[in-house]
């Protein structure tokens, strides 16, 4: 089972990636956004080191632009900073295209923004590493968010594709022990949902009278 912490605010990487739990980190513009970090190259790298330093295995960075070419181009550069860099790319027809090509040079890819079960297929049809649907936003337009999540992993090993799904938009923790159950392994949570693991009282008490015992 894997799991990524969802931000990029680096203080939460400084507390939740010394607890050995996570194996990455995700982010994409909408995450720099909220953690007033611009979207340039020159600050994905900075944020990748950091990552790295921190333990990560694995970082998410995502490629944009309106164009293929802009893509393409920003996507092979992020791509450079290290090897443990996957790119994400909006499965878009655009985004498919320069994922597409992107892939063709050995740049390992998450395509996101994953809602349908035919977009999961695509992503196996281009051999992404990654595809990542948004279960609370599914579950927010209406759709049985678990129940669609569940028939793209169906789909992907019906084919026998290698492409992970990768859980994104997880409003509890019950959405992960549910999906465990249907073989879904690779999840990236926000802090608060990490925060949520480990909010079990009968533990917490268990915890206070071994060390109420051992001091007494």
């Amino acid at each position: 089972m894997y799991l990524f912490l969802d931000t990029a605010d680096i203080k939460a990487w400084d507390f939740w990636l010394s607890k050995g739990l996570f194996y990455g980190v995700t982010t994409n513009p909408t995450l720099l956004e909220r953690a007033h970090i611009p979207c340039t190259l020159d600050q994905l790298q900075g944020l990748a080191t950091a990552a790295f330093q921190r333990g990560a295995q694995e970082i998410h960075l995502q490629t944009w632009g309106a164009e293929v070419e802009d893509l393409v181009r920003r996507g092979t550069a992020i791509a450079a900073i290290d090897s443990r860099v996957v790119v994400k790319v909006p499965i878009t027809l655009t985004g498919t295209e320069a994922a597409a090509q992107l892939i063709q040079q050995g740049i390992r890819v998450t395509l996101t923004g994953v809602y349908a079960v035919h977009q999961a297929l695509i992503s196996a049809a281009l051999k992404a590493d990654y595809a990542a649907p948004y279960l609370g936003r599914m579950t927010d337009l209406g759709q049985d968010g678990r129940q669609g999540i569940i028939s793209m992993q169906r789909g992907l090993t019906g084919v026998k594709s290698s492409t992970k799904i990768l859980v994104a938009s997880i409003r509890s923790i019950e959405d992960i022990t549910a999906l465990t159950q249907q073989s879904l392994d690779t999840f990236t949570v926000s802090p608060a949902i990490a925060e949520q693991l480990f909010q079990v009282d009968a533990t917490i008490d268990a915890a206070l009278a071994f060390e109420k015992a051992a001091q007494g």
